[in-house]
């Protein structure tokens, strides 16, 4: 039963018959709500002691299986049976999108619209705060008998609500459908004043959210203009403000706030073109990168180009779908550049209540996580999208206070890809390991050359040390700064017994689906490639294990596609065969050529010859 198509049913007909919440279930199962809720939209099935404890709870709560299952085909009446805090669907993808360019194009028209994502996304965190905030009021409601009791009791001890939200910043008071009495003194003059009041004093409320979400000034003027008008502002609020929208605790993923954002920074790729791509990592990249890490309780992850954390958390959920229970979550690190990305890195893992601590910096000039003025810090597991074939200067490297560079292969010359490389050794411990998505020149330039060749000696260095575990080449067409292909390089500083002198190489080029204007990978290929790499095995124009002393053979080539070609050799018949069937088919002719002759004959008509 719980291998069926019908998982997502399954698990609500048991927390409707036991009326429970998801909350609730995840509680009794010893699993978090987020792999409840992702149970619930077939994002994954149970495996392992997750799936053997809902087994357990089946029996120990007397339903009987059988009973169950044929409830679930029916479609049984029960089946739409939940708290009333939650919705029959939590929001779909395609509806999310919806929501947010429409609420873009309220901004500016549509060519203009996902250049302003950071107006945007402020708003859809407040919302989805506010959504959340509500819920906990119901949730208290129901311990203290009724709304007005548990509001009063939430304002005396702030400590019962993840993020309490002062009256005057809640959703239904932005948005202007209930009134809120502000003194004569404080009351703002526009739209944009009162939400820039909003987003402080919600960040005063909530400490932990000063600098993440009150960076914005809705009301800003530039040369006597304002850079957005109360009625666009008008035109987002009540877009957000649409019933459909809901974004409470019961209505969204648990990673919404992450989607919405990878949406709006792929609009605006779209639209800007490569001066926005190199902040987007492709989702589905960032799932096949935690699968084949596979991180542990407790382990630190790092990301020195981190975007908005998305690498990250996925880290985390990835731990999540495979344990039962997480008693020791990851502890998450990140350095970002760029002030906006910074700030919803920060929104992301506040949403997704995940440990860790993100840093606004130049990972490569001014690391920020150090042990001491000339030690980086150590992690478990290095994961990042560096912006591809970066320059830096020469004097970078060459006067590095880590001795990041000259120790671990030498120093680079004008592209920075092993450069970042030799950055995450650096910052990997003993028995660390790494996963770093690059482009697909940096696993070849130098190769087959008979002049040196920088990047090739710190390749070499590497392989030596037996430090690179895998390669995957991805489909063409996935970022959006480019078409082409990029590749991930595999890391492992002890690798197991059977790996030891070996390096996985996958050429994944053609698992993806076309897509407009990007193609993508679908989930069941993400598995296939991840399954394959963890496999290590050979597989016919997927995947080819060779020796370090291969590699060397190949001058310190690692790409994929040296040595897994996919492409369909030219196949050629035999001669004979082919005269052979030729003539079969004179014969055919000769024999049908006999018949049309007996034909024409009774006609009148000689084939060939004159009328009779």
């Amino acid at each position: 039963m719980l291998d069926s198509k019908d998982i997502s049913r399954v698990v609500k007909e048991i927390r409707s018959k036991l009326n429970l919440s998801q909350e609730e279930l995840a509680a009794k199962l010893g699993v978090s709500f987020a792999t409840v809720n992702r149970w619930e939209n077939e994002k994954i099935t149970p495996r392992g002691k997750a799936k053997d404890a809902i087994l357990k709870l089946i029996e120990e709560s007397g339903l009987d299986q059988d009973s169950l299952e044929n409830a679930v085909n029916t479609g049984a009446d029960h089946q739409k049976r939940r708290r009333k805090l939650s919705k029959d669907d939590v929001l779909s993808t395609k509806s999310m999108e919806q929501m947010l360019w429409s609420a873009a194009c309220s901004i500016r028209g549509e060519k203009d619209a996902p250049k302003f994502k950071d107006y945007i996304l402020p708003l859809v965190f407040i919302k989805r705060l506010s959504d959340v905030f509500e819920d906990e009021i119901e949730r208290l409601a129901e311990t203290y008998g009724d709304k007005e009791t548990a509001l009063t009791i939430i304002e005396a001890d702030h400590q019962l609500v993840r993020f309490y939200i002062p009256a005057e910043a809640r959703w239904p008071v932005v948005s202007g459908r209930e009134k809120f009495n502000c003194p004569e003194d404080r009351k703002p003059k526009t739209l944009g004043e009162q939400l820039t009041m909003t987003v402080r004093t919600i960040a005063k409320a909530n400490p932990s959210l000063t600098g993440v979400i009150d960076i914005v000034d809705y009301n800003e003027t530039r040369s006597g203009e304002r850079e957005i008008s109360d009625t666009a502002l008008s035109g987002v609020i009540e877009t957000l403000s649409d019933p459909r929208y809901r974004l409470g605790l019961y209505d969204v993923e648990p990673d919404f706030l992450g989607r919405a954002y990878e949406y709006l920074l792929r609009k605006f790729a779209e639209s800007q073109g490569q001066s926005a791509g190199e902040f987007f990592t492709p989702t589905e990249v960032g799932w096949l990168m935690a699968y084949i890490l596979r991180p542990r309780q407790g382990e630190e992850v790092y990301d020195f180009a981190c975007g908005s954390a998305g690498l990250l958390i996925k880290c985390e959920l990835a731990l999540q779908e495979r344990e039962i229970k997480i008693q020791r979550p990851l502890k998450l690190y990140g350095q970002e550049l760029t002030g906006s990305s910074y700030a919803i890195a920060r929104m992301n893992m506040v949403v997704h209540d995940m440990e860790g601590e993100i840093v606004r910096g130049n990972s490569m000039t001014n690391p920020k996580f150090k042990d001491s003025d000339s030690s980086l810090k150590k992690f478990d597991i290095v994961v990042a999208n560096p912006m591809w074939n970066q320059p830096f200067d020469q004097a970078v490297y060459e006067n590095d206070p880590f001795d990041r560079f000259e120790s671990q292969g030498g120093v680079t010359t004008g592209k920075a890809d092993w450069a970042w490389l030799q950055h995450a050794a650096a910052s990997l411990s003993a028995h660390g390991r790494a996963a770093i998505v690059l482009d697909t020149g940096a696993v070849t330039r130098g190769s087959g050359s008979k002049s040196e060749d920088r990047e090739k000696k710190i390749r070499q260095w590497f392989v030596e040390r037996d430090w690179i575990e895998g390669v995957i080449l991805l489909p063409d067409n996935l970022f959006y700064n480019t078409t082409a292909a990029g590749i991930i390089v595999f890391f492992n500083k002890v690798k197991s017994q059977a790996r030891q002198g070996k390096i996985i190489l996958v050429n994944a080029g053609r698992e993806f689906k076309k897509g407009r204007p990007k193609n993508y990978i679908p989930d069941e290929n993400i598995r296939k490639i991840a399954n394959a790499y963890i496999k290590g095995e050979d597989v016919e124009k997927f995947v080819k294990v060779i020796t370090t002393a291969e590699a060397a053979e190949n001058d310190f080539n690692l790409s994929p596609s040296r040595y897994v070609d996919v492409n369909a050799g030219e196949s050629y018949r035999p001669i004979p065969e082919i005269l052979a069937e030729l003539g079969v088919l004179e014969k055919k002719a000769k024999a049908i050529n006999a018949d049309l002759d007996v034909i024409f004959n009774k006609l009148g008509t000689q084939v060939g010859g004159e009328s009779l």
